[in-house]
């Protein structure tokens, strides 16, 4: 992003008592989306000033990497937040720097003053994927997702280590990440502030008929983005290391149905064919990450 962002995008409340509602945007800072929409939201509180209960912050993530359009500057910030990592009190990467101004803003908004404490933390993805939560099995984040209009994945980050909401979690703060479609795709943008006034409406009580103007992106997020809602549980990860050459075979989507056989991938010149009848979920599509795919498989009734 050209412009300058600040770690604090936006700060809102009505000085009513209620909970605290923190919304992230550019953990990775190749998906801008997120912060767009947090600034458009923004623009729509002051301007209208709607009463909620509680506060909304609006956070920035790796500001450097935002500026350089890049997904992180040494390494990713969404692999950082162990516990390892919070007790050393050293900082040896611009991304572990980046991460404790993040834990220095979240200290100013203890548990003690709030009713509770919600999170959201924004992501896009480097292939068109149709939005989805994606939700750790901890607290009652599974229960608190059920309350929105899309597909749910739980599990992810209980098989990935130091992530951002895998802290938040940790720390207290019940929530999701929401991957709002494809980084530079509009409907991104609009997917994002979709889901911050439903959060706000949930957590916050936001009559969004106070607004200048019913959100269009609500109304179309509900009605392009809500199918019978499915969870989905993660069945595996395919890990890729620094030296491996892999690429994902062309064309697949999240959530694409995958049969056994079906070709994959190729790593190291060898094939990687499915061993399973499910869905294929995350498929790496950029130079960056150590993520090659996942597998799920819907939620048993």
């Amino acid at each position: 992003m050209k412009e300058k962002i600040s770690r604090i995008i936006g700060k809102y409340t009505s000085n009513k008592k209620g909970p605290l509602l923190v919304v992230s945007a550019g953990i990775h800072g190749n998906e801008p989306s997120g912060v767009t929409a947090l600034q458009k939201v923004f623009q729509e509180l002051e301007k209208t000033k709607p009463e909620i209960k509680g506060t909304l912050i609006g956070v920035s993530g790796n500001l450097e990497a935002l500026h350089q359009n890049k997904r992180y500057i040494e390494e990713d910030l969404n692999r950082t937040w162990t516990k390892e990592n919070m007790q050393k009190g050293q900082v040896k990467t611009h991304e572990e720097k980046e991460m404790y101004e993040i834990v220095d803003v979240l200290k100013k908004y203890p548990e003690s003053d709030f009713t509770k404490r919600y999170f959201m933390d924004c992501h896009t993805t480097s292939s068109d994927s149709a939005p989805y939560l994606s939700v750790q099995n901890v607290n009652d984040n599974d229960a608190w997702s059920r309350h929105f209009p899309t597909y749910i994945v739980r599990g992810f980050s209980d098989i990935i280590t130091g992530d951002f909401d895998h802290y938040l979690s940790r720390t207290g703060l019940t929530g999701f990440v929401f991957e709002a479609g494809q980084h530079e795709s509009k409907t991104s943008i609009e997917n994002h502030e979709g889901m911050i006034w439903l959060c706000l409406k949930e957590a916050c009580g936001l009559d969004l008929t106070q607004l200048s103007g019913y959100p269009t992106c609500v109304e179309d997020f509900t009605q392009k983005n809500a199918p019978a809602q499915k969870v989905f549980d993660i069945e595996y990860r395919h890990g890729i290391k620094d030296k491996d050459d892999f690429k994902m075979e062309p064309g697949f989507e999240n959530f694409q149905e995958i049969k056994k056989g079906d070709l994959l991938a190729i790593q190291n010149g060898n094939e990687l064919r499915s061993e399973w009848n499910a869905r294929i979920f995350m498929p790496l599509y950029q130079a960056q990450g150590n993520d090659g795919f996942f597998v799920i498989k819907e939620e048993a009734n």
